[in-house]
């Protein structure tokens, strides 16, 4: 058999199942670290319930996606996951979501390894949305995520600090009301509203435009330029205020 009879042959089998998201609709990518619970409570040498490295990891990570090579508008990390808001004319790899989600899997592993000096891994899925208000939601889901984690967290490791096994702090806490955890804190010392903004809602990374001065060789002048560059906002707002944030990204 010739090659390209092979070729056509056995390609079928490698894409009969791919699948593109349509036209119109929007793209959000969310990525998962792969056992990171391990890696962040035995692996490496971190505080809880947050250490500002890790947040570092991520963000460096989630910067590297919105410059990989794909139109990302909008970046936003929690905790040991990142969502990513895709330009509504992106259209690389004709928007074929086996090829997305592999390669930001695959360049989010690589760039958190070289962060962190340890083997880690991402999966990836694709949200596809067709509505500007279903993309709202979305990152208005994962920004009280983030606050309810944040939470749990802070409970979760004030308890396990005064001497309470695991299995003791869990159970402690398992069924508490926002209003009795944020009181079991507070009797120990813990204002749950001081605690760092980024903590409780997670990271945002966007693009904004920022004036550069230059010098034009040719007239021996300086110039004012304009260059897009991310920006990483570690106090992002909550609640409504949030949703419209969110909001100014699909205009």
């Amino acid at each position: 058999m010739k090659f390209d009879e092979l070729d056509a042959k056995m390609r079928v089998f490698e894409t009969a199942h791919d699948f593109s998201v349509l036209p119109h609709m929007y793209m959000v990518a969310r990525l998962d670290g792969r056992g990171f619970t391990k890696l962040t409570k035995e692996t490496l040498p971190l505080e809880a319930p947050f250490d500002a490295r890790f947040r570092d990891y991520m963000i460096a990570t989630t910067t590297h996606l919105m410059t990989c090579g794909f139109k990302i508008i909008y970046g936003y990390t929690e905790s040991d996951e990142i969502s990513l808001l895709f330009a509504p004319d992106e259209n690389t790899f004709g928007r074929k979501t086996r090829k997305v989600n592999s390669v930001l899997a695959g360049e989010a592993s690589a760039k958190f390894v070289l962060e962190v000096g340890q083997i880690a891994s991402f999966d990836c899925r694709i949200s596809q949305l067709p509505r500007s208000r279903d993309v709202v939601d979305y990152f208005r889901w994962r920004n009280e995520d983030a606050h309810r984690n944040a939470l749990n967290a802070y409970c979760y490791w004030t308890l396990r600090k005064k001497g309470h096994t695991a299995r003791q702090a869990t159970q402690q806490i398992s069924g508490l009301s926002v209003a009795n955890k944020n009181e079991l804190l507070f009797q120990e010392g813990i204002n749950f509203n001081d605690v760092p903004q980024w903590q409780k809602r997670g990271v945002g990374v966007y693009w904004q435009t920022i004036e550069k001065e230059g010098f034009n060789p040719k007239t021996q002048e300086k110039t004012v330029v304009e260059r897009q560059q991310l920006y990483v906002n570690t106090a992002l707002p909550m609640k409504d205020a949030y949703s419209e944030f969110v909001q100014q990204f699909l205009i």
